[in-house]
């Protein structure tokens, strides 16, 4: 791989080339937010969080597929430079002017939904995004397209009614008008692999994963990002200086999807939006939590991959991956391996994954009529927040009603996702009935040393854990 220190995208209508040269003032790891402010009237985007939870900072992304463009609200604060490459970056500048509005501003003045303004911008790209995908949309969907935004002073059901109102126009606007010359613009980028290698940073973005994993393997402890939502904190909050990074968003084999009989194979590399609507109707406990993970901004950039591969102690889609006992594909260097999510995690964020393996799928198997799925969360806030105690919980039942099976993982409880492995076997060979589930809930306390922290003390959090088994066998009697 060629080095070129080059990226190519889109600025509204205008096709940019930026080459990190030792006198060029960005890096590969300066996030899109950084970069647009560091521009002379590009002043929008906010920075109210740095960690994506506030959504003033949002922009929207333009994709070239199959000669369409697709429209994406995201995070500029999370995002690095080099992930822009290939694609068009829209601004609140780039909707209207005062003499000039686009529909979803309009709206805006109309409903007033704005006052002090510091989120406005950020309020108006979601709305963008959700013009360009939908038309008359749903309460639900209007509501969710918005978790990723805050406000302070206006509240929100003036901003809702504005969706309501703009979102009326089948998505027609200066931007459908210029989409055949911004396809034209996109095409033209060469997507091929990208090596940034200045005198501080290393930046791969190959394009295949014969491509990854040459690189994996000449660089075993380099710092791979699929998504970047977790691993964009260390440079926004942390001030890590990062200097070798893989980045896989480029890589098509991790985006595929494939059916087989009794299972579904999902890429490491497919975002959690989309994710979340492959699952739907035949994993619903996975679909709930993916409902409320993070938001709409987070979830179409963090990946199943990065998720599973940051190995957090309270990470949201691990239990409940562990309850539907899927199946994690490994590809190394030696080929690949399979280990079951069940026994994938070993430590805090330690996993059984090699240094020159990268995760390349995961398997989930359909449940069986007889075994029964469920999912919770426990936070302060319904969205956008993270987990005080997670669970992922799963019973299979005999003919007789008994438990001949049991998963119980909880997220929140150790220094990983970890099983209640004495609870469990409590319930083995037991009627599936309140004086079984009253008996094994005592065994919680053995199960679990929780820690006390800002979300919950440990006294606090064993309560919560034992009443969300309780919850489950009351969610499927």
């Amino acid at each position: 791989m060629s080095t070129n220190n080059q990226i190519t995208f889109v600025l509204n209508d205008e096709l940019v080339n930026l080459n990190f040269s030792d006198q060029f003032g960005e890096t590969p790891i300066t996030t899109v937010l950084n970069y647009l402010r560091s521009r002379p009237g590009y002043a929008g985007s906010k920075e109210g969080c740095a960690e994506g939870d506030c959504g003033a900072c949002t922009v929207v992304i333009g994709s070239l597929s199959d000669g369409q463009i697709s429209y994406t609200a995201i995070d500029a604060c999370l995002v690095f430079l080099p992930m822009l490459h290939g694609k068009q970056l829209l601004t609140v500048e780039h909707l209207g002017n005062s003499s000039h509005l686009h529909p979803v501003q309009s709206a805006m003045v109309e409903t007033d939904g704005s006052q002090c303004g510091y989120c406005t911008p950020g309020f108006v790209m979601s709305l963008l995004a959700l013009y360009k995908n939908y038309n008359n949309p749903s309460r639900e969907v209007i509501n969710d397209a918005l978790t990723g935004n805050l406000c302070r002073c206006t509240g929100y059901r003036s901003i809702a009614e504005a969706a309501a109102i703009s979102c009326a126009n089948d998505g027609q606007d200066q931007f459908t008008a210029r989409e055949s010359d911004t396809a034209k613009l996109l095409a033209s980028i060469d997507s091929s692999s990208i090596y940034i290698d200045t005198k501080k940073h290393v930046y791969f973005r190959p394009e295949s994963l014969a491509e990854t994993l040459d690189i994996k393997k000449e660089y075993p402890n380099i710092l791979v990002i699929n998504g970047a939502t977790d691993i964009a904190l260390r440079v926004t909050k942390l001030k890590e200086h990062l200097p070798e990074i893989l980045d896989l968003g480029n890589v098509a084999e991790l985006k595929e999807v494939k059916e087989s009989e009794g299972a579904i194979h999902i890429g490491a590399g497919v975002v959690l939006e989309h994710m979340k609507t492959l699952v739907q109707d035949q994993f619903p406990a996975l679909y709930d939590m993916l409902a409320v993970f993070g938001s709409k901004q987070i979830r179409e950039l963090a990946t199943l991959g990065g998720n599973i591969g940051s190995a957090s102690p309270i990470g949201d889609i691990p239990p409940v991956l562990m309850a539907y006992n899927a199946l994690i594909v490994l590809v190394g260097s030696d080929g690949e391996r399979v280990i079951p999510m069940r026994e994938f995690i070993t430590g805090y964020r330690k996993t059984q994954q090699a240094n020159d393996e990268i995760i390349k799928s995961v398997t989930l198997p359909l449940a069986e009529d007889n075994c029964k799925v469920q999912s919770y969360k426990i936070s302060k806030r319904k969205d956008l927040d993270i987990s005080t105690v997670s669970g992922g919980f799963s019973v299979t039942l005999g003919q007789d009603g008994q438990v001949t099976d049991v998963c119980l993982a909880y997220g929140g409880m150790a220094d990983q996702i970890k099983r209640a492995a004495k609870t469990e076997a409590a319930l083995i060979g037991k009627p599936w009935n309140r004086d079984s589930i009253e008996a094994a809930t005592n065994l919680i306390d053995e199960d679990f040393k929780p820690i006390s922290d800002a979300r919950a003390e440990a006294e606090g959090r064993t309560v919560m854990a034992r009443n969300l088994l309780m919850k489950f066998w009351s969610d499927t009697i």
